[in-house]
């Protein structure tokens, strides 16, 4: 079993950052890629990073430029660094893991399969 739980949510003004956290734990040694997706209510599921464990990295391009996605092996943590946020980025925030590698899983969230409750991150004008 693999646990996922994040982290760091809030909110803040537009034009500040914010920095997520996310922890894997339990049977980890599968997982190849853990990303970061974001819901906002009536639309669907969107990727917005994934790095795997040699630290390669990809990026939604809304995410591009103003999002860092990281790790951190000693603690099982992944991170976002959102920066420059704006009132669109509002949303709830995911973790998610998945066995596969992060260049077949894509940011597709049906190619994740340890999912985190969530962090809600709301941005204000």
């Amino acid at each position: 079993q693999v646990d996922v739980v994040e982290s760091g949510g809030g909110a803040v003004e537009t034009g500040y950052s914010r920095l997520l956290s996310c922890i894997v734990s339990g049977y980890t040694s599968t997982i190849q890629c853990v990303g970061w997706f974001r819901q906002v209510p009536g639309k669907e599921r969107e990727g917005v990073a994934t790095i795997d464990q040699y630290g390669s990295k990809r990026y939604s391009e809304s995410a591009k430029g103003r999002f860092t996605i990281s790790l951190d092996n000693t603690k099982n943590t992944r991170y976002l660094q959102m920066n420059s946020l704006v009132p669109e980025d509002t949303a709830m925030y995911y973790c998610a893991a998945t066995t596969s590698t992060c260049s077949g899983a894509g940011l597709l969230s049906a190619a994740f399969t340890y999912w985190g409750r969530g962090t809600q991150v709301t941005v204000s004008s």
